[in-house]
């Protein structure tokens, strides 16, 4: 068991310099950008942020993971793909549990990190208009 603990972190560290290293940057920073874009849409629409509403509103947590999953999805694929490339080109052979883990750190783990962020620093930058009743826009003539 040992030897397989072994390997498997032999392995993961060797991706960083061996062929196909762009994806370690690059893969991160595609699921943070999709990241940004759904906190900045939770932020217009007035939901709260992506691991709290996970949290407070279990009821919502299924369509919640199939949103995130729909815009993660495609980030995580391309991981996966991409690490069995790398896997059969440097070892010539495929560890699918060192795949899930690689796709699961560079497509999902990213994502998940800016969401809720995005949205709170959307919030606190957005424009707010005061609201107004309408006894006071009569007072200060603006109705």
């Amino acid at each position: 068991m040992e030897e397989l603990w072994q390997r498997f972190v032999r392995n993961l560290l060797g991706r960083f310099d061996g062929p196909l290293h762009f994806r370690i940057v690059v893969q991160p920073l595609m699921a943070a950008a999709f990241g940004i874009y759904s906190g900045i849409k939770d932020a217009r629409a007035g939901k709260p942020a992506y691991l709290w509403g996970m949290i407070l509103n279990p009821e919502h947590r299924k369509g919640l993971l199939r949103e995130a999953w729909k815009h993660v999805g495609r980030v995580f694929v391309l991981a996966v793909i991409l690490d069995v490339g790398y896997q059969l080109y440097v070892h010539h052979a495929f560890y699918p549990g060192e795949t899930l883990t690689v796709a699961f750190v560079l497509a999902i783990i990213p994502y998940f990190i800016v969401r809720g962020p995005a949205n709170r620093i959307t919030r606190l930058f957005r424009k707010k208009t005061p609201v107004t009743s309408p006894a006071a826009r009569k007072k200060t003539g603006a109705g």
